[in-house]
């Protein structure tokens, strides 16, 4: 009898004995798969002082740089504000482009019959998205030779176009003319977004009947 006792406490042992060496083979192969700690890099490049020094910052912003994702840390003011002024010029002339058709009506086409924004844009003639191409690549090649020669886009030197001979002398003025094209183009970014949701969720924007 005693030694059944001692052949069947063996026995549980054992069993435990290995029990305990399958637990602990499961554990090591799942931490094996498991993610090892990465230290946290940092990319910030920290451009956000460099906008203390431009124009932008007024009452619609709280007087200061609105900036609520922190792009400034990760993205070079210039090229930002580049950005941002080459599409609020194109978003003011999209709406411009908008509202022509639909209050004057269309040039004489065969192709584009609609005053349909969205519409004309796939009623038109590949070969005009062509010329258009075309177009854009010439106007930016020459605005790059002109910034080469000292002039600017952004207002900071002598403007590369002003036909109309709007650019002040006096630097105050400048500063406040640099500061109602910002808007302007803030303004119709919003503007032309707002109007091309409603085109396509009708109702989703307060846009006049017809537009």
């Amino acid at each position: 009898a005693h030694y059944t006792t001692v052949t069947n406490s063996a026995a549980v042992h054992t069993k435990t004995t290995m029990k305990t060496a399958i637990i602990a083979t499961l554990v090591g192969s799942a931490a094996a798969f498991a993610p090892s700690p990465v230290a946290r890099v940092e990319s910030s490049l920290s451009y956000a002082k460099e906008l203390d020094s431009m124009a932008g910052v007024s009452n619609e912003v709280g007087g200061k740089v609105w900036d609520p994702c922190g792009l400034s840390d990760y993205v070079p003011a210039d090229w930002a504000r580049r950005a941002e002024l080459s599409n609020g010029r194109s978003a003011m002339l999209a709406t411009v482009g908008w509202f022509f058709p639909k209050i004057f009506g269309t040039f004489d086409s065969t192709d584009v019959t609609t005053t349909d924004p969205i519409d004309a844009i796939l009623q038109a003639d590949p070969q005009w998205w062509c010329q258009f191409i075309v177009i854009c690549g010439v106007f930016e090649s020459w605005k790059y030779n002109q910034e080469m020669s000292g002039k600017s886009f952004l207002g900071g030197a002598a403007p590369a176009v002003d036909y109309l001979k709007l650019w002040p002398e006096d630097a105050a003025k400048q500063e406040e003319l640099k500061l109602k094209e910002l808007k302007n183009a803030r303004l119709a970014m919003i503007g032309i977004a707002g109007l091309v949701s409603n085109h396509l969720l009708p109702g989703s924007c307060p846009v006049p009947p017809g537009f």
